[in-house]
């Protein structure tokens, strides 16, 4: 991982402007879960820790551009940078980490590239489904999981068959792998939105429903109620809700049991993951502490 990091910091330094180089260095790193799980797929390759760089910086682009979208003025509990130096600043330094990573990406051969770049398109595409879909509330739970496979397990899918490539293992079930891994890690992430409180989760409880979000406890909540509070359900939707909306939709989640149907989803793929790469102590220690995050 130190090499990563040295990585990030010569491709960041390659832009050769410090603006770039200040706003970049106040970018909390997070938990690396991308460049780890290329590290482990392909530990003793030269050039793992180059790609895992490449793919943090996109990794970091997006959540930029995630949270000018999301107007978010926090990211992992500190000042976002578009709460800090607007929104266009935090634009432009997106488009500068993506295109950087591009550009590094010709270190490596067409298909590791392609992979990887073609993720992105895939990736900007679940962005622009997350926003239209959190204009009306949703509960089509397929259409939910496509825009999270999209937005969130592209890149670990993509992450995951590249370094494969780069090691002669079998990309395809290392794709597999890292799909699963994607999506369980987010479902869990939804998950935590509920059931955290603010100061773990650097922002406030139940803030994706805020946003218009609706994820898999809160869809699979509204199968379960009954038509009058289904409706007071979707009035809450994309709206600030006081505590005792909130302690209702928790309590109507404990009665039916949403969490846990959530969290069950989750075992289910990172069970179908850990199948994929079977015998792989590593990986399936990485899926082992995620699912661990949950209660």
């Amino acid at each position: 991982m130190q090499r990563v990091e040295r990585e990030i910091a010569k491709l960041i330094k390659e832009v050769d402007y410090d603006e770039v180089t200040h706003l970049f260095n106040k970018l909390t790193g997070g938990k690396r879960l991308r460049a780890k799980l290329i590290l482990k797929i392909a530990p003793e390759h030269e050039k793992a820790p180059l790609l895992a760089a490449i793919v943090e910086l996109i990794h970091a682009a997006s959540l930029l551009h995630d949270d000018v979208i999301d107007e978010a003025s926090t990211r992992r509990g500190v000042k976002s940078v578009n709460a800090t130096d607007g929104s266009k600043i935090a634009i432009m330094l997106g488009d500068i980490l993506y295109s950087k990573a591009f550009t590094a990406l010709v270190e490596f051969d067409k298909e590791i590239a392609k992979a990887i770049s073609s993720s992105v398109t895939s990736l900007s595409k679940g962005e622009m489904k997350d926003v239209k879909m959190a204009e009306e509330f949703n509960e089509d739970e397929d259409k939910y999981l496509d825009m999270l496979y999209l937005k969130t397990a592209t890149l670990i899918e993509a992450a995951a068959y590249a370094s494969a490539l780069l090691a002669n293992k079998d990309a395809q079930k290392h794709a597999i792998y890292g799909r699963n891994l994607g999506l369980s890690f987010q479902i869990i992430d939804d998950i935590l939105d509920i059931t955290s409180d603010a100061a773990t989760l650097g922002k406030p409880s139940m803030n994706d429903f805020v946003e218009g979000k609706c994820t898999l406890p809160y869809i699979y909540l509204y199968k379960e109620l009954e038509d009058k509070d289904k409706s007071r359900l979707k009035s809450s939707h994309a709206k600030s809700i006081d505590e005792d909306e909130t302690l209702w939709i928790k309590i109507k989640m404990q009665e039916h049991g949403s969490i846990e149907k959530s969290f069950l989803l989750a075992k289910k793929l990172s069970s179908d993951a850990m199948d994929a790469v079977k015998g792989d102590e590593e990986l399936t220690k990485i899926l082992q502490t995620m699912i661990k995050r949950s209660y």
